[in-house]
């Protein structure tokens, strides 16, 4: 195997975030001596999920087993996924800012086909996948994400799912959406549907779309992240490596 230097765009700020959380959890669980100190299991589980490195690579650029490698990436994924904010932290965070409104978007994490692989398959699409709920600030800046559900399932029943517009509208704030959440609530603004609408119609859905276009940001920013790509492990992981993935992109831009 032939080995070469490469370059992490992330900073340091982002590793000390992942050492530190890997360095509390050890000390709370009276961990014993391992293979890689903090910062270095930190490193390992950044390059997976930005560079999208194979385990077998991991392993072979820093030295340890296969199988170590996949429990550091497991261990730390799942540690950072625990300091994602919930929904409310992140509406609270936009009434702070002042903002009156936050968009509302689902996004696709592709993964692998499956042998049953029917209700991952995302006809809106076209491939399959597991469903992401994202809610975004009006500038882009994403405040939270959602669990995972199949691709199959459509947005208006994901957001039912995770309770989005009951708990924007307690909030005091109103949603932005696309016209995958028409009729899911009053609290969640979407375009008008149909052909042959009159100009002021048409006015008010460029108005919405104006609005709401920030949020694909939201959704890309993510995907910046070459694992949520295209993921190759157990699909049902996509919620916790997305929210992982957040926490990192959250502190990298702060």
């Amino acid at each position: 195997m032939l080995f070469y230097r490469a370059a992490l765009p992330l900073s340091r700020r982002t590793l000390n975030l992942a050492a530190r959380t890997i360095r509390t959890h050890r000390k709370n669980t009276g961990s014993r001596w391992r293979r890689l100190d903090p910062a270095q299991q930190a490193l390992l589980v950044l390059v997976h999920l930005y560079k999208g490195e194979t385990f077998t690579h991991l392993a072979a650029g820093f030295e340890v087993g296969t199988t170590t490698a996949w429990r550091y990436v497991r261990e730390t994924t799942a540690l950072l996924a625990k300091q994602a904010p919930t929904l409310e932290q992140g509406l609270r965070r936009a009434r702070r800012k002042g903002w009156g409104y936050v968009i509302v978007d689902g996004t696709l994490i592709a993964c692998d086909r499956v042998a049953a692989d029917r209700p991952f398959y995302s006809g809106k699409h076209k491939q399959h996948g597991m469903n992401i709920q994202v809610v975004a600030a009006p500038d882009g800046e994403p405040l939270w994400t959602s669990w995972s559900l199949l691709g199959s399932v459509h947005d208006t029943r994901a957001a039912r799912v995770w309770k989005n517009a009951e708990r924007i509208k307690a909030s005091g704030l109103l949603g932005l959406g696309d016209k995958g959440y028409v009729g899911l609530s009053e609290a969640v603004f979407c375009p008008f549907k149909g052909r042959g609408k009159p100009q002021w119609k048409k006015d008010a859905n460029s108005e919405h779309a104006k609005l709401r276009s920030p949020g694909e940001r939201a959704n890309a920013q993510p995907k910046n992240w070459d694992v949520l790509r295209r993921l190759r492990c157990c699909p049902h992981r996509a919620g916790e490596i997305t929210r992982a993935v957040l926490v990192l992109q959250l502190r990298e831009a702060g």
